[in-house]
């Protein structure tokens, strides 16, 4: 049975203390700026995408200072003070993210690149015949 438009789901309440994490996904296609505690709970997230930028413009500098300045607003508001960056992903705008948060009043005490590097992965495909 599906529930009617009156009944509500309780909203998650996620303690936000002052010191937290920034997790910043550059792909080649997007930005993700996730804001969480210390936990690992997320307190507020943003992306190219859900600002506005389509196709092509989403993989900007401009398009990850806009997505990281909206989504360090937030979590500066909520009490969100001193942060841990964790940069994934090879994508531009990955400085001017970090730029950014800390331009929004948010302390940067360390950086760390988290990408996954393959240690000789997959198979390569065979080679082509003429």
């Amino acid at each position: 049975m599906a529930k009617s438009q009156k009944e509500k789901t309780k909203k998650r309440v996620v303690s936000v203390g002052k010191l937290g994490q920034a997790h910043i996904k550059a792909t080649y296609n997007n930005i993700i700026i996730s804001m969480t505690n210390e936990i690992g709970q997320v307190i507020s997230w943003s992306s190219a995408g859900k600002m506005g930028f389509k196709g092509s413009k989403k993989n900007t500098p401009y398009a990850a200072q806009v997505s990281a300045g909206d989504c360090a607003k937030v979590a500066h508001e909520l009490g969100l003070r001193k942060v841990e960056v964790y940069v994934k992903g090879a994508g531009v705008g990955r400085e001017s993210a970090i730029r950014t948060i800390q331009d929004a009043g948010i302390e940067i005490s360390t950086i760390k690149d988290v990408t996954p590097i393959p240690h000789n992965g997959c198979r390569p495909p065979k080679r082509r015949r003429p």
